[in-house]
């Protein structure tokens, strides 16, 4: 049936006032703005939920939106410098915010302070992720400056920065992100940063003001900072395109809310090929070092292994992977750095991993080889028993099935952190396992008051070596599988098929739900 042409109709003249004010809003901050951006191949927001979301799936919210606190500024805020909605990624529903830098900085107002707020309702009650595109100068000035202003600016939303882990958060730093664009960075699951943006509490300006110094953008919150000094990073990219690829992958291993199990996918052909020279990847003696991420790839899915944070924390290795197609969390110990030996920036990063993987009801696989924690001024000027505690804490508190597989060496507090002392489902050795309070080594040192070359040391070092062997763990049943090397991905496929929550179709009980996501 073909549609009645209402051209020339009375309601004509408010079907093209419409129009224009939509044609004004699409516009965002005009083409000089959005030239300005693209020749350095800087994607608007616009552009960039475009490449985020399936095609044709993003219906916006809030189009209409302008100033409220400024009359005089509503023909220069269209969509009030952001542009939200909802899309599909992968046909699963999502809420998505991205900042639009070329109205007005894409500073928060009251508008679209609303229109997040909204956003975030809604994705909570219905179940889907939230993705924020980040990049914003901070507060509108001068909408917020005086009682007024920040009455409107901090009563909008008193849930504003909450987070409870109903739904997994997402985002990505892709310019400069100063004030509420930094604070949901940090508050998410996962923060994609681009190399050129710069995430802080506030502008190089303003914070040079304040200190009365010379503040570089880069050094104060750049990528690198970011990357290896604060974790706030989980990875790092060279432009738009590669960070919103990024968030697609991540959502990929995650359920779209936290009452259900994560999705499964096809088992990709030629996953486990590696499995029978697994143990090359192994060097023969406790002392030295290989990168324990050939031995996670070898077993997981093929090209399944999504690592976050790997510039942080580096003793650790953490990242998303799947087995069998199901998804799993990967926690290992990883001796290339510091022998495998746990500082507190690892401990915070294996923490924080934790909750994440309990939150989003993924099952733990941790891979150990450790020789313990750092100690030392250093390490206890850095908190060290805090950070390690919150990490033991961070494992005792999560119900998601949790399998440890001893590779090597695991000593003292390390092997309790580790999923030893039945803080595992189920612990998995290979033969080359070696498990003790220490080092043979200095466990002769303590106890015997040897060092190595004086008589008796060797026999003594022999016979402390030998106790710290697997069997005795074995035979006591505090180790409940020693296996081949080349066995272990289909034993931990096993493992984790038995251990599934049917109970709970697959979900956890999220102890962890307010556990703080930057601490």
């Amino acid at each position: 049936m073909q549609q009645k042409d209402n051209s020339g109709g009375p309601f004509e003249p408010l079907m093209q006032d419409y129009e224009a004010r939509r044609a004004a809003a699409l516009a965002m901050g005009g083409p000089e703005k959005l030239a300005r951006r693209a020749k350095p191949g800087v994607l608007n927001a616009r552009e960039r939920i475009d490449r985020l979301c399936d095609e044709g799936s993003f219906l916006e919210s809030g189009l209409f939106g302008t100033s409220a606190s400024n009359w005089a500024d509503r023909e220069k805020t269209p969509t009030d410098g952001k542009v939200a909605g909802f899309g599909k990624i992968e046909g699963r529903p999502v809420a998505v915010a991205a900042n639009d830098f070329t109205v007005m900085g894409a500073s928060s107002s009251s508008t679209n302070g609303r229109k997040l707020g909204h956003l975030k309702r809604v994705a909570t009650q219905r179940g889907m992720p939230i993705v924020f595109l980040g990049e914003s100068s901070g507060a509108r000035m001068p909408d917020h400056m005086g009682s007024r202003g920040m009455g409107a600016l901090l009563g909008n939303d008193p849930s504003q920065y909450q987070r409870m882990r109903e739904t997994p958060w997402v985002a990505a730093t892709l310019g400069f992100s100063y004030g509420s664009s930094s604070w949901y960075s940090v508050l998410s699951d996962f923060n994609v940063m681009r190399k050129g943006a710069i995430l802080a509490v506030s502008s190089p300006l303003l914070a040079s003001q304040a200190t009365g110094e010379q503040v570089d953008a880069e050094e104060m919150g750049g990528w690198k900072l970011h990357a290896e000094v604060t974790g706030f990073a989980d990875m790092v990219v060279d432009t738009d395109e590669e960070a919103l690829a990024a968030i697609r992958k991540f959502l990929s291993y995650l359920p779209s809310h936290h009452k259900e199990a994560p999705p499964v996918v096809a088992v990709p052909e030629g996953s486990g090929d590696g499995m029978p020279e697994i143990l090359a990847h192994l060097p023969p003696r406790r002392t030295q070092v290989y990168d324990v991420r050939k031995i996670v790839r070898t077993i997981v899915d093929r090209d399944s292994f999504f690592e976050l944070k790997p510039r942080f924390g580096k003793v650790v290795v953490t990242g998303l992977a799947r087995l069998d197609g199901r998804t799993v969390g990967i926690l290992a110990n990883n001796p290339l750095v510091k022998g495998g030996a746990m500082d507190t920036d690892a401990c915070e990063k294996a923490a924080s991993f934790v909750v994440l993987c309990d939150s989003f009801n993924i099952p733990l696989v941790l891979f150990v080889d450790t020789p313990g924690f750092l100690i030392g001024t250093t390490a206890e000027r850095n908190r060290a028993p805090g950070k390690i505690m919150n990490f033991m804490q961070a494992l005792q508190l999560a119900t998601v099935p949790k399998i440890s597989v001893i590779l090597r060496k695991t000593y003292g507090q390390a092997y309790l952190n580790m999923g030893g002392g039945r803080n595992s489902d189920e612990v998995i050795a290979w033969p080359t396992a070696e498990v003790s309070f220490m080092d043979p080594q200095f466990g002769v040192k303590v106890v015997h008051g040897l060092a190595p070359g004086d008589p008796g040391f060797d026999e003594a070092f022999e016979a402390m070596n030998r106790d710290s062997l697997v069997w005795d763990a074995a035979a006591m049943y505090a180790v409940q599988s020693v296996i081949r090397p080349e066995e272990t991905r289909d034993h931990l496929i096993r493992t984790l098929e038995i251990h599934r929550m049917r109970l709970t179709a697959g979900v956890g009980q999220h102890l962890m739900r307010a556990w703080p996501t930057s601490f």
